[in-house]
């Protein structure tokens, strides 16, 4: 694609995730067999990138990442499948000195419901130097995607670069500090995309309704972001901006996994804004974009294609 065509950024984590598929999660202490498992592209700045890039095959939007893997087979099989999903990887650190990350994800075969736990590595060792490495991009990119799996002071240096160059970031607030965020985070935030439990340890609030998912979005406006997503998982979407807001209902669809829900939504959040769409219809973009990842297996592999967002948004407005 021509570097003239907008360019969607994602700067985060990669990791390769083991998930397997159980009859149910087990509790604390307890040891349950799995039905299978699936070894794939995972972590969540590589599952955006990835589901941006799936999405905008059929567009003229460019999608890249900046970030880093281990010199492991983890490394090489990461780099193999971003790059055979179109995503540009000039920013892609080889780290000689940490492995690549690493998520084990337990999946509720009947639910969709999951249980991750995540082991950083090369991840965490992302920097300012990172920043540095990918400059040009930053200048480029028209959508800087963040997430909270590498280091607070690295997405904090990558929000005030993208400020610098007029750069709209979305933040996926995954996993929430129980410190919350730092002060100087809040206003370099174009959109924050809280799920039910982030928004719950960042507001105190529990999306359970639309209005009490509109009193959270208030209260994360009023810490300096521009506008704010509240995921209300099943339940659907509140939007807010400064001047207005509203409520999408969920799409209706019936779930397997919903591992991978949050990051294409994300994603879609993303190209829609990158198309010139305004939040409301990037909104509801994300929103079909995580619908449709509910309904199969797997991280980076369950983002959606652009024909079926359109269908699914073309069929819901019929």
């Amino acid at each position: 694609m021509s570097d003239a065509f907008p360019l969607v950024l994602s700067f985060g984590s990669i990791n390769i995730d083991v998930a397997a598929r159980a009859l149910r999660l087990p509790s604390p202490g307890e040891t349950i067999h799995a039905e299978s498992y699936v070894l794939g592209l995972g972590g969540k700045g590589s599952n955006q990138a990835a589901a941006a890039a799936r999405l905008s095959r059929s567009l003229p939007i460019r999608t890249a990442l900046v970030g880093r893997v281990g010199l492991d087979a983890f490394g090489i099989q990461a780099r193999t499948e971003l790059l055979a999903f179109g995503v540009e990887l000039k920013a892609l650190l080889n780290d000689p000195d940490h492995p690549t990350g690493l998520a084990l994800i337990i999946v509720d075969q009947k639910s969709g419901e999951n249980s991750i736990t995540v082991i950083g590595g090369a991840n965490m060792a992302i920097d300012d130097t990172d920043i540095t490495r990918a400059d040009v991009l930053f200048s480029e990119a028209n959508v800087l995607l963040l997430q909270l799996e590498v280091p607070i002071n690295a997405v904090l240096s990558a929000a005030r670069r993208a400020a610098r160059s007029g750069v709209s970031v979305i933040l996926d607030p995954a996993p929430a500090p129980a410190n919350g965020l730092p002060v100087e985070l809040w206003p370099l935030i174009d959109v924050i995309t809280p799920n039910e439990s982030e928004t719950l340890i960042l507001t105190g609030i529990n999306p359970e309704t639309p209005e009490l998912a509109a009193h959270a979005a208030a209260s994360l406006l009023r810490r300096g972001v521009r506008a704010a997503v509240v995921k209300m998982g099943a339940k659907g979407v509140w939007w807010q901006d400064e001047t207005t807001g509203g409520f999408i209902p969920p799409f209706p669809v019936t779930p397997c996994d919903t591992v991978a829900a949050g990051d294409c939504f994300n994603a879609g959040l993303a190209i829609g804004l990158a198309q010139g769409r305004p939040l409301a219809e990037a909104t509801r973009v994300g929103a079909a974009c995580g619908a449709l990842a509910t309904t199969r297996t797997g991280a980076a592999q369950a983002a959606p294609e652009w024909s079926e967002v359109v269908t699914l948004l073309t069929s819901i407005m019929e």
